[in-house]
């Protein structure tokens, strides 16, 4: 907001920066639904975090020209009204979380692990992972399984697809003389396929596992691609509905993923784990954000959403690393 009064890009995009880190943050909320899920119910765990944020992702689009006409009673741009709305919401989460967030769900899970362990060796407290020298190992090396790595690509490979043709559509909408509030439907149906397919898709991870809907994502992806690239210029609606097959294929990929991971990475490497791995997906996010307007500037928007639909395939042969096996229980170190 004080960017936009102030005129100041330098101001914007250190704004954009700090904005993101609090989106990433938050997109780490999903694991915190699976820390304590039984591994048959983590798909469902993972779903209902993300599904909460619906009503918000979908409404928030759409409050685009209330927002700028408040915007403008301010004597601000229009377009960073929505950034108002932003704040308030971010300080309100803030709260919440301090406040009902206790105790926190992982060191509870760290908790109940060392229960277990210690009832099922009769009382005797082992030497494990949460020794001085086990965390100082943790520190310096980093352990890696097939099922984490294609966890890891299924995430990164859907994120990179899903905000390259994305954030390309609202510059093609505009391109072709639709109002602003065009703009907000079209990103308001994809978001709803991003996230209220949430609940069915936990529940098909957990019921036919994983590597299918991975295998799902990338072929949803795919049509989403192909229907956004032969959509006409003077049609909404069918844009709209390719958005939302993106959505909805980068759900499945995101639950997928996330599971897999959750499932595969011991719980005493688990937090660095996930953050790692969300760093590579932010980096993806942050590739396709330039690359697709670099794409777009030197031939289409329909050869982006169809370059997009085609790498999405690249998803199904990184899920089936997953299903290497190794010599033994550790995890590989790289």
């Amino acid at each position: 907001m004080a960017s936009a009064w102030l005129d100041n890009l330098v101001l914007l995009l250190i704004s954009f920066f700090g904005y993101g880190a609090g989106v990433a943050t938050n997109l780490q909320a999903r694991y915190a639904g699976a820390d304590l899920a039984a591994p048959s119910r983590r798909g469902r765990a993972v779903s209902t975090v993300l599904v909460a944020t619906t009503i918000g992702a979908v409404v928030g689009p759409n409050l685009v020209s209330v927002m700028g006409r408040v915007a403008e009673a301010l004597g601000i741009r229009a377009l960073a009204g929505p950034f108002l709305l932003a704040g308030f919401a971010y300080v309100a989460a803030a709260v919440v979380l301090w406040v009902m967030l206790r105790p926190d769900p992982l060191r509870l899970a760290h908790a109940l692990a060392a229960a277990t362990a210690w009832a099922e060796n009769g009382g005797v407290t082992l030497p494990g992972p949460t020794t001085a020298a086990a965390r100082d190992t943790s520190r310096s090396r980093h352990y890696w399984s097939p099922a984490v790595l294609s966890g890891a690509g299924i995430l990164i490979l859907t994120q990179l697809v899903m905000v390259a043709i994305m954030t390309m559509t609202p510059i093609h909408i505009q391109d072709h003389g639709h109002h602003v509030a065009a703009t907000g439907v079209v990103i308001a149906a994809h978001i709803a396929g991003m996230f209220l397919p949430s609940p069915i898709s936990g529940w098909l991870v957990d019921r036919f596992g994983r590597l299918t809907i991975a295998a799902a994502s990338a072929i949803t992806l795919l049509a989403g691609g192909l229907v956004a690239a032969w959509s006409p210029p003077t049609s909404i609606a069918p844009l709209a509905f390719g958005l939302i097959l993106l959505g909805i294929g980068w759900n499945f990929g995101l639950v997928s993923g996330s599971t897999l991971i959750a499932d595969s990475v011991p719980l005493e490497f688990r937090a660095r784990a996930q953050g790692t791995i969300d760093l590579g997906v932010a980096v993806a996010a942050a590739a396709a954000g330039l690359g697709s307007g670099l794409i777009v500037s030197a031939t289409s928007y329909t050869a982006l959403a169809l370059t997009g639909g085609l790498v999405a395939l690249m998803v199904i042969p990184v899920a089936g690393l997953a299903r290497i096996r190794h010599k033994t229980s550790e995890f590989s170190r790289i």
